[in-house]
């Protein structure tokens, strides 16, 4: 599958019980973005080439689905309801379910950039949001659901990974400040409620034993796309999983480093493990 909103590298119907998504590794601007920021400075929020990362899980049998459009635009990661009031021209008809990004700019549409520059000159008409949640995250999120649903149906269980990378150290709209370096990986499982916490430690001792500094739930604790499908009493497990981009990236010149291939080879590493030891544990009840 293949269009304007979204890309699905491997099988529409998963052949192991584990899901990939990268919901901010688009860079096509949509036309009606209406921004003063240049196409170069709108990708400030995006997940450089993690898509990439990912894509050789597909050839195994693994679905990786991947969102075209900018995270600027409109944020998958998001309940549709989390709108930032302030952006609006008018008031929102409908339901409002905020997270609290909207302080920092970063609801569902984001308001400014990750070092508090506006992205817009003017405020969006509600008409402009309805347009973007049902041609963009409204897709996006039914792709997901359907891959999941898909491999639950196949396997009994499913593993879902929401794939994000994060600058070496947070921006000036970030956690603690600017400035605070950050850990190799990060993994997210919003307290140990979108999936088994064997999972979650399965996925660190593994990307330990490759000599990752590797933190859970500090400071990402996983946001809409792990807490929307998950439910590990029957079977759903999702897990955020940032990457620092140090590891396979110039953040400079947003090109590719030698480390790109050496994560990728532990990346791919850590799913074949996942579905040789810890899903058959999983499914007969006694996870590692």
């Amino acid at each position: 599958m293949d269009d304007p909103v979204l890309s699905l590298h491997g099988p529409a119907v998963p052949q192991r019980p584990l899901v990939l998504d990268s919901p901010h590794s688009g860079f096509e601007m949509p036309p009606d973005f209406g921004s003063i920021r240049s196409a170069a400075e709108l990708r400030d929020g995006e997940d450089c080439f993690i898509d990439e990362l990912w894509r050789p899980a597909s050839a195994s049998g693994v679905p990786l689905l991947a969102a075209r459009f900018p995270r600027t635009y409109i944020d998958a990661n998001r309940h549709p309801a989390d709108v930032d009031l302030e952006l609006l021209a008018e008031p929102w008809p409908h339901e409002h379910v905020p997270s609290g990004k909207a302080r920092i700019g970063k609801a569902l549409v984001w308001r400014t950039l990750d070092d508090g520059r506006p992205i817009y000159d003017r405020r969006l008409a509600v008409a402009e949001v309805q347009r973007r949640i049902a041609r963009y995250h409204r897709p996006y999120h039914a792709a997901l659901k359907s891959l999941l649903d898909a491999a639950h149906a196949r396997f009994g269980v499913v593993l879902h990974i929401n794939c994000h990378s994060m600058n070496p150290v947070s921006g000036a709209m970030g956690e603690g400040g600017a400035g605070v370096p950050r850990a190799d990986i990060v993994l997210g499982d919003r307290d140990g409620t979108s999936c088994d916490p064997a999972f979650t430690d399965f996925v660190r001792q593994v990307l330990a034993g490759f000599g990752y500094e590797v933190k859970v739930n500090d400071p990402f604790k996983g946001v809409e796309l792990v807490r929307a499908y998950a439910d590990p009493a029957t079977g759903r497990h999702s897990l955020q999983l940032e990457v620092n981009k140090r590891l396979y990236m110039d953040s400079a010149t947003l090109e590719r480093h030698a480390g790109f291939a050496t994560l990728q080879q532990h990346l791919m590493a850590l799913l074949e493990a996942l579905d040789r030891d810890f899903v058959p544990a999983l499914r007969a009840g006694r996870p590692t």
